[in-house]
């Protein structure tokens, strides 16, 4: 039983390695940036990667860490992560590099510079470093900068849930990373977004999670700026797929997703810029979307509200409840709309979902339907020319300031 256990494990452990490239951060970080120049600088930065030396998380921040003022940059490896050490080398001399250690391990810097001495600080300067530090440690002498991980009872060396990470969560100003997604809820948990600034990866179905979306609703936490397809590096032994999965030129296996966020509590410029919306009437006439110059809004059947399939479909003039699609907390500016709910299961009966009864069911399954619906259930449907309709998860908004007519 342990060990199928332990073979459960590994696997989905391998399916939850997913490593981000250098250009989806480089653009994510520098609309924090635009937004507030200062906003790392004096703060000592959480990395809780898979591996510092293959997380680009990791190198990014630390070729910026002057620039941006860091005060302190510390990443963490986890004991048994697939590529540790397989590119940044922090081997002695070149025999050892084919005796790859897997301990966890962790890095915490204070300061970068020049080592070579060629005039400019780049990665090759990092990688001296991180040499340097590992030949100490070798060699029997204490590294400020390097040091192992010896995790607890509880949890492997490395393990972001384990007492030394999360001691290095407690000195941390703001925790960056790409979270394993299997473990997203207990990852947010951990963050405490309450009390810590962060920038994390999700897919697009965290919104939705009881744990998460009340602090979307509460302007605790929000999306970042680029949100939708992502490519990712995955690992040697990650298993191929039919679609979206590719090896490249250099035999490096690939994955992307069209559904990822990122997720945060860092303030940016794209979460204050208001949506430029036409009224309901100019959507009817003028939408570029066919559903909505065809069947204009329809009222829910089993709540006080209409809904809109499109966020860019939303009429600026109605002044009551509308269902938006999730992609719509992408382009949510809180000055502009207020969240009221989801309809999501713990939440559908306090917002006055009412249960979809059995004449909406007769009819659906009459026309041939074949979701599983009971009467019962507070989903969000429609109702028009006796045709009956579910709808997907819908993230229900009302206008703060809707346009009245000769505005």
């Amino acid at each position: 039983m342990t060990k199928n256990i332990s073979l459960r494990k590994a696997k989905e452990a391998k399916n939850d390695e997913f490593y981000t490239p250098w250009d989806p951060i480089e653009k994510e970080i520098n609309s924090y940036l635009e937004f507030n120049p200062d906003v790392f600088r004096g703060k000592t930065i959480l990395l809780p990667a898979d591996d510092p030396f293959e997380s680009n998380f990791f190198k990014f921040f630390a070729l910026h860490f002057k620039e941006y003022g860091l005060k302190k940059l510390i990443a963490t490896s986890y004991d048994g992560s697939p590529i540790v050490n397989t590119q940044l080398s922090l081997f002695d001399d070149e025999s050892e590099q084919t005796n790859r250690f897997y301990r966890a391990y962790k890095i915490e810097l204070e300061d970068v510079e020049d080592i070579n001495h060629d005039g400019v600080f780049n990665l090759d300067d990092v990688e001296a470093l991180l040499n340097n530090e590992k030949y100490k440690l070798n060699h029997g002498n204490r590294s400020k900068v390097l040091s192992y991980l010896k995790g607890d009872g509880s949890y492997p060396a490395g393990d972001f849930r384990s007492q030394e990470v999360t001691r290095l969560r407690d000195q941390a100003d703001i925790i960056i990373t790409n979270p394993p997604f299997s473990l997203f809820r207990e990852f947010m948990n951990w963050i405490k977004p309450t009390e810590k600034k962060f920038l994390v990866i999700g897919n697009n179905n965290a919104v939705t999670y009881k744990e998460i979306f009340p602090l979307i609703k509460n302007n605790i936490i929000w999306l970042g700026v680029h949100n939708g397809d992502m490519s990712f590096r995955v690992p040697d032994d990650y298993p191929p797929r039919k679609t979206r999965y590719w090896v490249d030129e250099h035999n490096q296996k690939w994955r992307s997703l069209g559904n990822i966020d990122w997720i945060t509590n860092l303030d940016h410029g794209r979460r204050h810029q208001p949506l430029s919306l036409m009224s309901m009437e100019q959507n009817i006439r003028f939408s570029r979307h066919k559903q909505v110059r065809e069947d204009g809004y329809v009222h829910y059947y089993n709540f006080d509200g209409i809904e809109v399939p499109y966020y860019d479909a939303i009429p600026n003039d109605y002044d009551g409840v509308m269902g938006v699609p999730i992609t719509f907390l992408g382009k949510y500016n809180p000055e502009q709309f207020e969240i009221i709910g989801m309809d999501i299961k713990d939440e559908a009966e306090k917002l006055g979902i009412k249960p979809i009864g059995e004449k909406w069911c007769k009819i659906y399954f009459d026309q041939g339907g074949t979701g599983h619906f009971s009467p019962n259930m507070r989903n969000l449907v429609v109702l028009k020319n006796n045709k009956a309709r579910s709808i997907y998860r819908r993230v229900l908004i009302r206008a703060k300031h809707p346009v009245k007519k000769g505005d």
